[in-house]
Order: structure tokens, then sequence, then C-alpha cells
């Protein structure tokens, strides 16, 4: 996180204070976007404790690497053993599928250049990949600096905590509080989950 990134964000005092409390924290692309969209479809509606257990296990299904070929070629039974739900497994052959053979290019070179809107677009046309995964998928794939992802639990609930006592804000203001965030929303995301799960 460079000194313009903490700048703009100090603005908001509630933000600085989060800064202080839990440090710099990272927007970088992921070193592989297929495993990290699969990660996202993994941990849909799923504690982090759950996820990471069933993240696990998914990956020593796959012999320890997520690609398309070895997520399409995997045996279903074994892959809701691991505690996939029939919904996720198909969901993520949905996901393998496009990136093995779709001619859109999903990856960061295929999608540089595109808007985040138009990338959730996108991706939103493949079965299983909902807005929040889309957005998941800006943050930790493509290391997008300025998303906002109000279909996140979390991210409403610790807007909520830090700027409101807990109680219940709209869309609309959680994204008037954010505004001042911009262009870097994606890191005062990233302050907010820290905190919630703190």
């Amino acid at each position: 996180m460079d000194d313009h990134v903490a700048e703009t964000l100090r603005a908001d005092p509630r933000m600085a204070d989060l800064i202080d409390r839990h440090g710099p924290v990272d927007v970088a692309p992921a070193d592989d976007e297929f495993d990290r969209i699969c990660t996202s479809i993994v941990n849909q509606q799923l504690s982090t404790a759950s996820a990471n257990a069933i993240r696990e296990r998914f990956l020593d299904v796959l012999g320890g690497a997520v690609t398309p070929d070895r997520v399409l070629a995997a045996d279903e039974s074994a892959l809701r053993e691991a505690g996939l739900s029939g919904t996720k497994v198909e969901y993520l052959r949905n996901v393998a599928a496009a990136f093995r053979d779709d001619e859109r290019d999903l990856t960061r070179e295929g999608l540089a250049g595109v808007s985040d809107e138009a990338v959730v677009d996108r991706l939103t046309e493949i079965h299983g990949v909902g807005d929040w995964t889309a957005r998941m998928y800006l943050i930790f794939a493509l290391g997008r600096e300025d998303v906002l992802p109000l279909g996140d639990l979390a991210v409403r609930k610790g807007i909520a905590r830090i700027y409101n006592g807990g109680e219940e804000l709209s869309r609309a203001e959680m994204r008037e509080i954010a505004d001042s965030w911009r262009p870097y929303r994606s890191y005062g995301t990233r302050y907010v989950w820290s905190e919630y799960e703190s």
C-alpha cells in the first residue's frame, strides 16, 4: 500500500483508525486467476473456518493444483466428500469450462482495459458466478483497486459496526461513506474486513 493510498484513506478519520490498528493491506492480483475464482466459489455462503477446511480437501482431491482440466476431470463423489455441495461442483465445472474453452480470455491480461462493470457482466454470464463472486474476482484475482462489494455480508455488517454503532445502514448510505475512499475502495474494503474479523 503506497503513501498516496494511505493519505486518501486517512481523510476518513475512522479509516485512519483502522489503518493504525491493522497496518498496511494489499490489493495485489492473484498469481492464478482460475484458482482464485474457485476459492470464491468454495467460500460462497460459508464461514472463513469452514471455507478453509473445504478448500484444503478440494485441493487434495485435485492433487494440489487447481486447473480447469483437473476440476473437469475430478470425480464428483470425491468433490462431494470434500464438502462441496452438488451445486458448487456444478459451478466449479462451469467456471473450469469457461476458462478452458471460452474464446473470451478471462485472465488478467485478457481483461486488461475492460471496465469493472464489464468484467462483472462477462463473469456473471457463467452459471454459478454471481455478483459477489465477480466482485471478489475483481479484488483478489485482478487486483482492481476501486471495488466496493456491498453484496458481501461482512462488508455491510462491518461498515454498519464501524460507522453506525452496528445499526443497519442502507446501501446508498454505505456508498456515500465509501465515496471518500475513492479511487481505493478495495483497500477500504480490506480494512472493513480486517476490523470485522478481529
